[in-house]
């Protein structure tokens, strides 16, 4: 019995023995795979942060002023106008306030039963 035993708890030692060697390993190539993307990371941060400089200086009007006028013709560019914007006069007004009195005749009918929808629909 007690060899039974023994013979037991030296199997499941064993097998705890494998599975925690594995786990071991699995959570190593996990560490390692993990430093490999954050080195992946910084490396595009920097490739952004280039290419961020580098848009910078490419919007600059001193660098684009010349490739404006070298194809000002066959584009057709002409400076904008003030004309072009809107004007305040065009924009849409804002909307009136919502008469209280109407809104409480409206809610009052709703908890009375009667819908205002419905009867528009009806009359039409």
């Amino acid at each position: 019995m007690i060899k039974m035993l023994n013979a037991i708890m030296v199997c499941t030692s064993v097998v705890g023995l494998v599975g925690v060697y594995a786990l071991k390993y699995s959570v190593e190539d996990i560490a390692t795979a993990k430093v490999s993307l954050e080195r992946k990371i910084d490396r595009q941060e920097g490739e952004l942060s280039l290419l961020k400089a580098d848009w910078s200086y490419l919007n600059q009007p001193a660098h684009v002023a010349p490739i404006v006028a070298r194809h000002q013709e066959a584009l057709a560019l002409v400076p904008t106008s003030q004309e072009q914007f809107g004007r305040m006069d065009n924009l849409p007004m804002r909307p009136a306030a919502p008469d209280p009195a109407a809104l409480d005749a409206l809610l009052s009918s709703l908890d009375a039963g009667i819908d205002p929808i419905q009867q528009l629909i009806e009359a039409n």
